[in-house]
């Protein structure tokens, strides 16, 4: 007695389709999985066994063999355990083969027969529907995220019971109703600029490192509002487009991270890991690779706090990201290609204490001082576009009731026209702001007149400049230009950039 279902595998960011295959043979009764599984798919036997029981349903004294082909493909998580079930159910005959035929299952099982929501269902009914599958079983929770792209048709159950009663008779059922993505009402900033007095100069730079999507590097000693200013960055950035928004909530889906009932995520991501953080958790890990910290920040913002306080292969490990703007994690059985197009948003104190250069406060010789600032390298530094040092805010800012500070949505506005420039300017070329012009493309998009060329050749054997550092004050110049609504960039938007990277 022979059945088979599909289920799928979730590899990087995309579904593999997955032949779940049943066969019962007489021989001593026993229950055995095979296929490259991981550990957690091989308890599915228990669990699967116990379940059924439980429903009802008696398995007979046979040999069962559980194949989840292709066996190359290793094959992780809970997911597979309704697919076994219901295989096992067909090969017994208590299920119609045929109702099998055009559907795709997932699910974790209780004991009990519950069925229990599993990480991205997004990219099962994605796959599902690539495969030209006509319908997908999941848990009842994970229903919403499954129908958000509307290309399937989506049933939720709760129990092996259900999920017997839909493979029995699928026409009895109707599928969850999905208008397709939708962004909805846009919720407004958990932080606003309109909250910080002073720090003029970091404000600014914070509005630039936003309109082009470049990397910003806060420094100064505690107190001074340094994590505050990161956290107002994202409710000046526009709001993600709904393709962001898929590929956001598709990250989030494929971590188990989906908040309950929602379907799709339309705020740009805010991750603010603890310093403590490993590189596999940044980056991603796990036999089979989960995207990390630096995917979930995904069109969003990545907040590192205490910077050198991270270990040294924790900051190393930005620097592909932060260049290529994906993550790549190579494992023995494959390559697993993660989105990492995030904006960098890094704190830090100029020395342990925190107060260098102030020697009244500062109690660390100046050794330790710049041992401390040693631990970020120089090729990290080198990709941070923006550097700016804030001071302790003066009594007199902070008690100036009379003088109105900026709000969120004004400086948002600016951030908007400028990337709408950007847009007109990188149609049909995949370039999404200024900070991802590839070096190739630097100097059709950067173009400098005869005036601005000789500023820039001082400054650069001044400031003894990378080759990626001269292309990067050409890309934040180019944003201050878009900010102030000019074609061209001028001497004052290359000495502002200048002024920025030198972190003065």
């Amino acid at each position: 007695m022979y059945s088979k279902v599909y289920s799928a595998a979730i590899l990087g960011t995309e579904g593999r389709l997955i032949t779940v295959e049943a066969d019962l043979s007489d021989g001593l009764p026993s229950f055995d999985m095979v296929g490259a599984l991981s550990r957690e798919v091989k308890e599915a036997a228990a669990r699967v066994r116990t379940a059924l029981k439980n429903a009802g349903f008696r398995l007979p004294p046979k040999r069962v063999i559980i194949n989840l082909a292709p066996a190359d493909v290793k094959k992780d998580g809970t997911l597979f355990d309704l697919p076994v079930a219901a295989a096992v159910l067909a090969a017994m005959g208590i299920v119609p083969k045929e109702n099998l035929k055009g559907v795709l299952i997932a699910g974790e099982l209780g004991l009990g027969g519950e069925v229990r929501p599993v990480p991205g269902v997004m990219v099962l009914a994605a796959c599902a529907a690539q495969a030209g599958l006509s319908r997908i079983l999941v848990p009842r929770q994970n229903a919403p995220e499954g129908a958000v792209g509307g290309e399937i048709a989506v049933y939720g159950v709760d129990h092996l019971l259900q999920a017997v009663s839909f493979l029995r008779d699928p026409d009895r059922f109707s599928p969850l109703r999905s208008g397709g993505a939708e962004l909805g009402e846009e919720e407004p900033p958990e932080a606003d600029f309109r909250e910080i007095r002073g720090q003029e100069t970091a404000k600014r730079a914070a509005e630039i490192a936003a309109a082009g999507m470049h990397n910003i590097l806060l420094s100064g000693p505690p107190g001074a509002g340094k994590t505050m200013l990161a956290r107002c960055i994202p409710g000046i950035l526009p709001r993600p487009s709904l393709e962001e928004c898929l590929e956001i909530s598709r990250i989030y889906s494929i971590r188990g991270m989906m908040p309950e009932g929602q379907a799709l995520l339309t705020r740009r991501p805010f991750r603010a890991p603890h310093h403590t953080i490993t590189a596999a958790a940044l980056t991603g890990g796990g036999a089979v690779p989960r995207p990390g910290e630096l995917s979930l920040a995904n069109h969003g913002v990545l907040f590192l706090d205490e910077l050198p306080e991270m270990s040294r292969t924790a900051l190393e490990a930005l620097r592909q990201p932060l260049e290529e703007r994906r993550v790549v994690v190579s494992r023995a059985h494959g390559s697993y290609e993660f989105p990492a197009s995030f904006m960098l948003a890094a704190a830090m104190n100029p020395c342990p204490c925190g107060y260098y250069p102030d020697r009244n406060k500062c109690r660390c010789p100046e050794s330790l001082a710049a041992r401390y600032r040693s631990r970020i390298s120089r090729p990290l530094l080198d990709r941070i576009d923006l550097q700016v040092r804030m001071e302790p805010v003066v009594y007199r800012e902070l008690t100036d009731t009379g003088r109105e500070t900026e709000s969120s949505a004004r400086i948002r506005e600016r951030v908007e026209r400028a990337r709408k420039r950007q847009q007109e300017r990188f149609a049909g070329t995949g370039i999404l702001y200024n900070a991802s012009i590839p070096g190739k493309e630097i100097e059709r998009y950067c173009a400098l007149g005869r005036e601005e060329t000789r500023l820039m050749e001082r400054l650069f054997e001044q400031f003894e400049m990378s080759a990626r550092g001269y292309h990067r004050i050409l890309k934040v110049a180019r944003t201050i230009a878009d900010l102030e609504d000019s074609p061209g960039i001028g001497t004052r938007h290359l000495k502002e950039a200048v002024l920025y990277r030198s972190g003065k």
